[in-house]
């Protein structure tokens, strides 16, 4: 059984036919759009919040998009052990509706990031990375918001419930400060709820899902939620 994506939209998406090609196009499951004004997310297994600047990035990433008609679903959805993947304007979309913890600040560069990066996974032990016969994914960033940060104890709880699931790193796996495209915090490009049903990440994996583009590591993240969602 193949699992239903749903792709949230939002005014300012731009990321959001980038992630429906990939899904339905490439990897060839069920998708469908989903409008921020509906309610409804049509009987979707997993719902993808979309990179872009929702609603323009005003007041701060994020800020106005949380307030959806459509979050009020997808939060109870997630409450309820749905699988939800926020992706860049989407991680920073699900920090500021509580599902998971920390807040992003401005790069520490002040500059906008845009390149290819290195990712080390730190746990196997979940849906979105389960299937992954690789440690070290190859996935492009693009954001000037991308530095997450959280307060000591919110870190500490991160890495007793191994919810940190994507670190920073070099080809090789060293999580090293010159690895780090933002300044995030303990190299941290993607985290896990406690649950490990919503994923917050600012990589693009969608942006490199395609054979064409030379490389396919994000299509792994989404084959192994499809693969072990209904486990």
């Amino acid at each position: 059984m193949k699992p239903k994506f749903g792709i949230v939209v939002f005014p300012g998406s731009n990321c959001d036919h980038d992630a429906y090609y990939s899904v339905k196009k490439i990897l060839g499951f069920e998708a469908e759009f989903l409008w921020h004004k509906e309610k409804d997310l049509k009987g979707s297994d997993v719902v993808i919040l979309p990179g872009g600047f929702s609603y323009g990035d005003y007041l701060r990433t994020g800020a106005i998009a949380r307030f959806s008609p459509i979050m009020d679903t997808v939060h109870k959805f997630a409450q309820n052990g749905g699988v939800v993947i926020g992706i860049c304007n989407g991680f920073q979309i699900l920090l500021e509706l509580g599902l998971l913890p920390g807040v992003m600040l401005k790069n520490e560069s002040l500059k906008f990031v845009c390149k290819d990066v290195y990712l080390k996974v730190e746990n196997k032990e979940n849906i979105f990375t389960k299937s992954l016969e690789k440690n070290i994914l190859k996935i492009p960033v693009a954001h000037g918001d991308g530095n997450y940060f959280a307060d000591e104890q919110t870190l500490k709880e991160l890495e007793r419930n191994h919810q940190i699931l994507f670190r920073y790193a070099s080809e090789n796996g060293k999580i090293d400060p010159n690895a780090n495209p933002n300044g995030s915090l303990m190299n941290i490009a993607g985290i896990m709820n406690k649950k490990k049903n919503v994923l917050g990440l600012m990589p693009h994996p969608e942006r490199c899902c395609d054979p064409i583009l030379g490389n396919t590591d994000g299509a792994l993240i989404f084959q192994s939620a499809a693969e072990n969602i209904f486990n």
